[in-house]
């Protein structure tokens, strides 16, 4: 949920820190700070955004060919900068970290009887001066950073620079995501390769346990063991044009927008070999067909997409599914099948309740194991034997838009896969999803078409205080995911309920004031809508109705209707998600919210 950078260099690399945690905002952060080495450690920290940092650095003159940055979201201590990163012990280590340190409280005490004072009131403070009282010890800065390791509980990732060792920096991680950026005498780290792209596209992704020492003309990366091992080079394909905003005023709005290529990009495979188990790995096909149950893994907007997925799975596969929150499920017994799939979603790969939950799951010999993730190489792939990428390109809004949607279709095409495998899935009806799936880009592009509408609905929306959304069968998840952005973003209080469970309590809330917004595609659950719909208009509600071109609705005193394109059949949960996204980013640019950071949240949760 934090950054890290940092650079060593025959140059100034405050400069490269500064660019590298400008990169980051989008992860979410309340402090940003920076250390360099130059004839000592200095050290600027600012409560706030990055810019002021950059003012700050430079009215300092700070300067250094060696260096760490880091953009904090408060968990151990409030948002003071004290408490920013990155943190110093007795002017000779300094250190940035992101993760939870579950064991900080006893290592502190231990510390506090050492003589170590303590100034902020982190977790990573510990790190700090459990690092100092290892190199003071053996004056070897990997050996400290190694021993100190061995030390913690919990998930981490780590740069440290010493004072005495100014050639080098020590790596480390365990549970969060950390890289090595490679140039030509100069080498980077950072938690996200976003950070890096503008020096370098060469980059080492490090594994479980991992320390490295990085010098500017080379790098050694040592594993759990301590054996130096030899790393696997990448080439980024993240270009920078994606992280930047180009004509569009917020990330969100651009991605938004981005969803028809992004849709495409993902289909483009499925439309050239079909639902075949090779999109997935060489292993697929006998793992697959082993496959008598699903089990979907996720959270936040990802576990509504496993929650669209069990509609299509037992509808078209013939297999039961169960979809469970990352975080509930790794924390209470489960019922281990060796037949059933689990099925991870991740748009970053590294969200660290789902990496647990499927390390959970492996623990208990569920080996049939895959990821449907947007990021090469991160974590929650690496860990699975089966892999689908999304290919929804950079996605820097906190709030989830078109990695949702190219999960849904992953998820629709690993449906088809096991239809197919099964025999469920005929010539004809494959054929008739493939089309499907090819018009699908055409239908979101109509949907996006329907903004100058949505925002009439939205600058009603901005002066409630709460609202409702309802929906019925496959777009019940579509309701939870609108209610979860309006929310989000704008800060309206908003719940989504399935339309029949309305006189089942949620009713009692529904007046003038409470904005009922109801998904209706022209389905066989329409005339069952309208009836819940009448129920909200008996107690005063006003409705706002997204309906199908095809459907027959018609606009009257308390129900605006806005059509979105014909109904889309199985795939119709891709096309509604489009007008609930709309709507929730223009209520908060009515409300003035940040869109692209909205308070308390981050767009990468790596820990608990």
């Amino acid at each position: 949920m934090c950054g890290i950078v940092g650079a060593i260099a025959r140059r100034n690399v405050v400069p490269l820190l500064i660019d590298g945690l400008r990169r980051l905002e989008y992860r979410g952060y309340d402090s940003a700070g920076v250390a360099v080495i130059d004839g000592g450690i200095r050290r600027v920290r600012r409560v706030g955004r990055v810019a002021e940092l950059e003012a700050a650095a430079r009215e300092l003159k700070l300067a250094g060919e060696i260096g760490i940055g880091h953009t904090r979201w408060a968990t151990h201590g409030g948002v003071t900068e004290p408490n920013a990163h990155p943190h110093v012990s007795r002017d000779l280590i300094a250190v940035v970290h992101n993760g939870i340190i579950e064991n900080h409280e006893a290592k502190r005490e231990a510390l506090r009887l050492l003589g170590y004072e303590f100034e902020s009131q982190t977790d990573t403070e510990v790190i700090a001066h459990l690092v100092h009282y290892h190199y003071q010890r053996q004056h070897d800065l990997y050996a400290a950073v190694r021993a100190a390791v061995e030390e913690l509980v919990g998930a981490y990732a780590i740069a440290v620079v010493a004072l005495d060792e100014p050639d080098e920096m020590v790596v480390a991680r365990m549970g969060c995501p950390l890289l090595i950026g490679l140039g030509d005498g100069e080498n980077f780290i950072a938690s996200d390769v976003s950070a890096v792209l503008a020096s370098t596209r060469r980059v080492i992704y490090l594994e479980e346990g991992d320390v490295a020492i990085v010098r500017r003309d080379g790098v050694e990366v040592h594993d759990r063991a301590g054996r130096l091992v030899k790393p696997r080079i990448h080439l980024s394909d993240v270009s920078l044009a994606s992280l930047e905003l180009g004509p569009y005023s917020h990330f969100m709005q651009k991605e938004i927008h981005e969803q028809p290529q992004a849709l495409a990009d993902t289909i483009e495979p499925v439309l050239q070999h079909g639902f075949v188990p090779e999109l997935y790995g060489v292993p697929a096909a006998a793992l697959l067909s082993q496959a008598r149950s699903v089990q979907v893994l996720a959270c936040g907007t990802s576990f509504y997409a496993g929650l669209v997925a069990r509609y299509w799975l037992e509808a078209i596969a013939g297999l039961p599914c169960a979809v469970d929150i990352a975080s509930e499920y790794r924390y209470r017994p489960v019922v281990a099948r060796p037949d059933q799939l689990v099925v991870t979603i991740s748009q970053s790969g590294e969200t660290l309740d789902t990496l647990e939950a499927l390390k959970y799951a492996k623990s208990l010999g569920q080996e049939l194991t895959l990821s449907i993730c947007n990021v090469q190489e991160s974590a929650i792939p690496r860990a699975s034997r089966l892999v689908f990428y999304t290919r929804a390109g950079a996605e820097i809004g906190v709030a989830s838009t078109k990695a949702f949607t190219t999960q849904l279709i992953a998820l629709f095409v690993l449906t088809a896969t096991l239809a197919k495998l099964n025999g469920r899935l005929s010539a004809e009806q494959e054929a008739a999803y493939l089309e499907a799936l090819r018009q699908l880009p055409g239908s979101v592009q109509h949907a996006l078409n329907l903004e100058p509408q949505i925002q009439v609905w939205a600058e009603r929306f901005a002066s409630k205080q709460h609202a409702l959304f309802l929906g019925r069968g496959l777009h019940y998840p579509i309701a939870l995911e609108g209610a979860l952005k309006l929310k989000e973003i704008s800060y309206i209080h908003a719940e989504a309920y399935p339309a029949g469970e309305l006189k089942h309590g949620p009713l009692a809330l529904v007046d003038a004031d409470m904005p009922v917004v109801v998904i209706a595609p022209n389905d066989a659950l329409l005339e069952k809508l309208k009836s819940n719909m009448q129920e909200v208009r008996a107690r005063g509600g006003e409705l706002y109705v997204f309906a199908d071109l095809d459907s027959h609705f018609t606009e009257s005193e308390g129900v605006h209707v806005i059509r979105t394109p014909r109904h889309a059949g199985m795939l119709s949960p891709v096309v509604h998600a489009i007008p609930v996204q709309l709507l929730a980013y223009h209520a908060a640019l009515q409300k003035g919210t940040d869109v692209d950071k909205p308070r308390n949240l981050a767009k990468s949760v790596t820990v608990e």
